[in-house]
């Protein structure tokens, strides 16, 4: 799970999706909220239009790493623009939280059909007995920084020596430890280490808030959350909302210990049954056709996500779809279609930070779903090859 504020969950809640009329309509389903007015992001052509077959209707559950908010916004579009309706699909979406490992929850024989994890974790948790397949691989690219304050002069993970550093554990912090095992550093400081080769690791809470209050040196933050809370908090010396220019950022994509985060896991068990596989490529379908949308349609997907039940503002949710659909867009090879070097380098990295002992099978992650999921999609751009992200006001709490 990426590591979020911390919400008060309810243990039975979900966020159910029912099957709306396949007919549904396609046009916008909501005005943006005015602080979201601020926001830009350039359109890729028309929505995808729901299918027109769909196959045997089923019910299915996904079970989300976190709790809503617009790393999710692919799929709440999905429901309200009507694409799992047309695939025959009730989708019942549970939310995680801080105390929901959903790649554990998703490897139980009687879990979720479909989870969303980062790859890593799911590697892991593989070497220990889980079947879960990657079947969609929804983020292109990384969103994992470090934060440091620009007074700390942090400005490669070679300078963790001797300092404090935050990370969320739960497999979040794998990025953080190998980009530092690469500059020869290594956890321990607190027990007496050398301070010239070792840090203290720090477990951050799931927020910003050590860093805020100079507890820690450097803080781990995804780019479309926690970076963001920190531009969103008041500088009390000066009264202002703090600037990217007071910091210095570590984005693990120029280190080469960058791993593929969110993607769809379905359990191969599952998979094998009779009538399952075919389910799998309606899901994906649909949820492909969702992130299109957001892509296309921002605003209305921030407001899906504060309709289904995000605590955080519209302007943080605004900053964090604009972000997420930098990490989804461009997609070289087609939109959840796994690319064979960046799981490669997901592999190496975790094998040399210790993660998994060795390579993963074969049939770790299947192709063939995602790309029969978007044969099917034949009125949307699935690459956006020239896609540019767009600009989103930084507003105070995120409100």
């Amino acid at each position: 799970m990426k590591m979020r504020p911390v919400f008060a969950v309810a243990a039975a809640a979900a966020v159910v999706l029912g099957a709306c009329n396949p007919a549904a309509s396609t046009a916008p389903a909501s005005q943006a909220p005015a602080s979201v007015a601020a926001s830009t992001a350039p359109s890729s052509g028309a929505s995808p239009a729901p299918s027109t077959a769909a196959g045997a209707p089923a019910t299915v559950k996904l079970q989300l790493q976190w709790v809503p908010q617009a790393q999710f916004a692919g799929y709440f579009a999905a429901d309200k623009q009507g694409y799992f309706a047309a695939e025959g699909l009730t989708v019942q979406m549970v939310p995680g939280g801080p105390d929901v490992v959903p790649q554990a929850v998703g490897s139980q024989p009687d879990g979720p059909e479909f989870t969303i994890s980062w790859v890593p974790k799911v590697l892991e948790a593989r070497e220990g007995g889980s079947d879960l397949v990657d079947i969609a691989q929804i983020f292109q690219r990384s969103g994992t920084l470090s934060v440091s304050w620009k007074a700390s002069n942090i400005t490669g993970p070679e300078a963790f020596a001797g300092k404090k550093v935050g990370v969320w554990d739960f497999g979040n912090e794998f990025e953080v430890t190998a980009g530092a095992l690469n500059a020869g550093l290594t956890p321990g400081l607190e027990a007496g280490g050398d301070p010239k080769t070792q840090f203290q690791k720090v477990i951050q809470p799931f927020d910003m808030t050590l860093l805020l209050s100079k507890q820690i040196d450097v803080a781990e933050a995804m780019i479309y959350n926690e970076y963001a809370q920190v531009l969103e908090a008041t500088n009390p010396e000066t009264g202002a909302l703090y600037t990217p220019d007071e910091l210095n950022v570590i984005n693990w994509n120029d280190y080469r210990v960058a791993m593929l985060q969110d993607a769809i896991f379905a359990r191969k068990a599952w998979l094998d049954k009779e009538g399952n596989r075919d389910i799998a490529v309606r899901f994906v379908r649909a949820s492909l056709k969702g992130w299109i949308y957001c892509r296309d349609h921002a605003a209305d997907c921030v407001q899906y996500t504060t309709d289904a039940g995000s605590l955080l503002g519209a302007g943080h949710q605004a900053w964090m779809m604009n972000e997420v659909n930098a990490l989804v867009w461009p997609s070289p090879i087609g939109v959840g279609v796994l690319d064979p070097v960046q799981w490669g380098q997901t592999v190496k990295v975790s094998k040399a930070a210790g993660v998994i002992k060795n390579d993963p099978s074969i049939d770790a992650y299947d192709p063939t779903i995602a790309t029969d999921a978007l044969a099917g999609i034949t009125d949307g751009d699935t690459k956006a090859a020239d896609f540019k992200k767009g600009t989103v006001a930084v507003t105070a709490g995120g409100k």
